[in-house]
């Protein structure tokens, strides 16, 4: 069968490994010149090396991530650094680690008991909270906020801005008030609620977020040995983009340009004004894209509410402040939460050191970034770097050489109660979508991105060998 994929992010990529290695003939368009999509690296005005567009974590958790990772040869014990969970502050008056020896989930539940900073009512609030979550099967109340589930359990104020407050920002790029508590207690099952220790660790990457294992996607596919010994086959077009389908009988169109009529029949898809004609398509785009991409197509049953879907999806940007130091500086941990000041300028939520071995390059994050979007840019870096100088504790930091404040703004989608997502199926003939948008049951991550693609790939396998 003959493949179209459109969008080269992580959803996009996981859908043409997928779909190469069950045997298809996929042809992949990503608009940018980087694979990668919203976690990709990028030149850094300022900076003398590429740098990511937005810093990320994984987690143990990840496991179809870390699958698809294995399965193009991209190891991730080498191209992460794997740590036992923990939270920091960067002052240091607060941390929490989850205890090595002790099976899950005692080793978190000890983590909190120990957990410097905390007083006895915030930790027996946390357990009762995490306890309450487990003997419910991992359920909230119905289209509860986080901040509702905060109130109705109980935790108290310094609990909620230590601990839960930054992990829900952390996680779902959402502020607590309108996070939907239901995602944000799906992550905390496959995490620390996980039987599995390894669950729970954090993964900083070592490398690039494009050369974590979107470029070696691309090294394959260009070699042809992506897929040698089923038959599949990946080709990549970057710096296309592709804006509009349309069905095309090819019975009738034999100057086309793609004599290949192998698919399930006649009636195949066409991308903008291009010869090539495919079976099936996938979407891999953010909900504006693939809104535009869906509305070329004619309106069929259900096709006005499915793009009514998309269009209630709002986002939110998330920022990276990269600093290149004048000398090395080493973080212990190299993860450490930042107390933010919105008033003072301190927008800065966490602070990482993992791709530079010299130490001279730390990030600082900042989640639901459209207050600081706003500001004039100096002034945002300006804030920030004093933010630094006063909260991180032991050596001061080094003078800043340069920097680059990089925003993306459509990171990702605001993760609300009873925002409808759909399936990777639409009611378009042909056409599936992918992305951390659709109904993955995690918010906006990375995980979700690479679930998405992939069951999309499979639901294209599926249809095409008759079974749906």
């Amino acid at each position: 069968m003959k493949l179209a994929i459109i969008g080269g992010g992580w959803a996009g990529l996981s859908a043409a490994v997928t779909a190469t290695r069950l045997g298809h003939h996929a042809d992949l368009y990503e608009s940018a010149g980087v694979l990668g999509g919203r976690a990709r690296s990028v030149d850094a005005p300022g900076l003398q090396q590429r740098t990511d567009n937005g810093q990320h974590i994984l987690l143990g958790a990840y496991t179809a991530t870390l699958a698809l990772m294995r399965e193009v040869g991209a190891d991730p014990d080498t191209h992460f650094l794997r740590l036992p969970l923990s939270v920091r502050s960067a002052d240091g008056r607060f941390s929490m680690r989850a205890w090595p020896g002790l099976p899950a989930p005692l080793h978190v539940a000890t983590g909190l008991l120990t957990a410097r900073g905390l007083g006895r009512r915030e930790k027996a609030a946390a357990l009762r909270a995490m306890s309450l979550l487990r003997r419910n099967g991992w359920k909230t109340p119905q289209d509860a906020t986080v901040q509702e589930w905060l109130s109705l359990t109980l935790q108290p104020r310094a609990l909620q801005d230590l601990l839960w407050k930054p992990l829900c920002i952390a996680t779902m790029n959402t502020p607590a008030d309108q996070a939907c508590a239901q995602l944000f207690a799906n992550v905390l099952r496959d995490s620390v609620g996980a039987a599995d220790r390894q669950a729970a660790q954090m993964l900083i990457p070592r490398k690039t977020l494009t050369e974590l294992w979107p470029l070696r996607v691309e090294q394959l596919a260009a070699s042809g040995t992506l897929c040698p010994d089923r038959g599949g086959r990946l080709e990549i077009f970057r710096t296309t983009t592709v804006r509009s389908l349309r069905y095309v009988d090819t019975r009738f169109n034999a100057t086309a340009g793609d004599s290949d009529t192998s698919g399930p029949g006649s009636r195949r898809l066409q991308l903008d004004a291009s010869g090539a004609h495919y079976d099936a398509v996938i979407v891999c785009g953010n909900t504006p894209s693939t809104a535009q991409v869906l509305g070329s197509l004619p309106t069929t049953t259900g096709s006005e509410h499915f793009l009514k879907q998309l269009d209630r999806f709002e986002h939110a940007p998330i920022a990276t402040l990269t600093l290149e130091l004048a000398q090395p500086w080493t973080l212990s941990p190299p993860m450490l939460m930042l107390h933010e000041d919105r008033h003072r300028g301190h927008f800065g939520q966490w602070l990482f050191q993992g791709q530079d071995p010299q130490n001279k390059r730390v990030h600082v994050v900042i989640s639901d970034a459209a207050a600081l979007q706003a500001l004039p840019r100096k002034l945002a870096v300006a804030g920030m770097i004093t933010q630094l100088r006063e909260q991180v504790s032991g050596s001061p930091m080094p003078d800043v050489l340069n920097h680059a404040l990089i925003i993306e703004k459509r990171a990702t989608f605001l993760a609300v109660p009873g925002l409808g997502r759909p399936g990777n199926a639409t009611p378009w003939p042909g056409v599936w979508v992918a992305g951390d948008w659709t109904n993955t049951g995690y918010p906006a991550v990375l995980e979700g991105a690479v679930r998405s693609g992939r069951d999309a790939a499979l639901a294209v396998h599926a249809a095409a060998s008759g079974r749906l």
